[in-house]
This record gives C-alpha cells, structure tokens and sequence, in this order.
C-alpha cells in the first residue's frame, strides 16, 4: 500500500510551467471566475476554453501541430483547431445567423478531412489558425449583438437558442482541451491545466 502522505513524484521526461501548471498564475491569460450573470459566465467560461486551446498549441512547429496521438486515431492538435473552426462555423454562422456558408474542410467524399487532412505544413497551420481566429471573431460579435440568450437558430428543423449554443461550445471545447492535454504531453511532455 502506497504512502499518500508521500510527495508524488513527477513522471521522467515530464516538464511544468510552475509545478504542475501549463504556465504560471501570473502568465495564465484565462479568467479565474467571478463572472456576474448568465451572459457572463457563459461566455467567460467559452472564452477560457477557447484560450486554453491555444495556450495548448503555443511554441510548437507544424510538424509538432500535425503530430498524430496513436494509431489508429487521428487525432493532432491541428486536426483539432481544424475541427473546432468548423464547429464554430456550423454552430455560429449556419445555426445562429442561419447564413448558408460552406463547411469548412469536410466533404462528402472525406468527411474527416479537419482531422485527415492536418498534414506539418506551416502554410496549413497558419491558415486553420486564421480559419479559426475569423470564426471565433464572428461567435464573439453575434453573442454581443443577440438581445437574449432566448435568441434562436435552426439546426436543420430543429429550433436551438443560443443558451444552449453556448452551452454545447463549452462542453466542446472541454471535451477536446482534454484530448489536446494528452497530445501536448505525448509531443514534448508539457503537462497541466
């Protein structure tokens, strides 16, 4: 039986920010909470969010971006600011502002191309970059501009309000930041929030 009283040691190859944080407090650009109100909580925790999945992409190359987790997945941290630019599209542009605009990266004929296709082309990581910064610009300014949370778009027939638009972009991108956790520490060791 294990000692808990005994410090945990850090696994070898492992290296922290400040312990065992990404980067330290002071450095953490995401929000420690407070948010006042439900406007502001929700979008103060997607703002997190989506901070942290940068925070999990800095200093790497495009080969390091590209790299995949373990076969037979697909998974690499381009593959998902690829995939997330598309969700935020889908979600912000079709559903909420009922725009007709076309599906980033997927096609009928490949329709994981936002993963298969995140090859370590520094002109293809700056562009999902760009791709997703235009995204994320468009979600923040039709938040700001809605009258209420009630304010309803249409997923195929189906009426969704944008409440729960932000809601499901929260759980998103906390589902994925945690596979960007995984990933991060499989490419060069960086672990932490």
């Amino acid at each position: 039986m294990t000692d808990i009283t005994e410090p945990q040691q850090a696994q070898p190859g492992r290296s922290f920010g400040w312990w065992d944080m990404f980067v330290s407090p002071e450095d953490d650009p995401r929000s420690d909470g407070g948010f006042v109100g439900e406007l502001d909580t929700l979008v103060g925790f997607l703002r997190d969010q989506r901070l942290t999945l940068e925070m999990k992409c800095a200093g790497l190359d495009a080969e390091a971006m590209a790299r995949r987790s373990v076969p037979p997945s697909d998974l690499s941290l381009l593959g998902l600011v690829r995939h997330l630019a598309a969700v935020e599209r889908h979600w912000f542009r079709q559903v909420m502002a009922g725009q007709d605009a076309p599906r980033l990266y997927r096609t009928a004929d490949d329709p994981h191309a936002d993963f298969d296709g995140a090859a370590p082309d520094p002109g293809l990581v700056a562009e999902a970059w760009r791709t997703w910064r235009a995204e994320v610009t468009f979600a923040e300014r039709l938040v700001a501009e809605a009258p209420s949370l009630d304010v309803t778009g249409f997923d195929g027939d189906e009426p969704v309000a944008l409440r729960e638009v932000l809601v499901h972009m929260i759980e998103e991108y906390a589902r994925h930041n945690g596979h960007a956790d995984f990933l991060r520490e499989r490419i060069d060791g960086r672990v932490g929030q």
